[in-house]
């Protein structure tokens, strides 16, 4: 693309608004990965007592089904996001792509 088209597409103010939509949503989502990924590393770091809790007669822990359930998060919090991606910030990237090549 040329410097001029751009800069329309940069002066646009879709533009500007999928900037912000889309920074502001990967943020909050990086944050909660942060607090439920560390929380989880706290908890193996500060409480072991509480995830070698034995769940029914069997050997498995708490600890597992909360490991499991951290890497589920990921996977959703993924989905979301591409969830989200596909539909409204495509659709942005679309309307500022048409304005700027005209």
């Amino acid at each position: 693309m040329s410097d001029a088209v751009v800069a329309h597409i940069e002066a646009n103010p879709k533009y500007q608004e999928l900037k912000r939509k889309r920074g502001t949503f990967g943020w909050t989502l990086c944050i909660l990965m942060f607090i439920v990924y560390y929380g989880y590393i706290a908890l193996i770091a500060f409480n072991k007592q509480f995830l070698s809790i034995p769940i029914g007669n069997g050997v498995t822990t708490i600890g597992v089904p909360i490991g499991m359930g951290v890497i589920i998060f990921t996977i959703a919090i993924t989905g979301i996001y591409v969830r989200r991606a596909n539909s409204e910030f495509d659709t942005l990237t679309a309307e500022i792509l048409k304005e700027g090549v005209q």
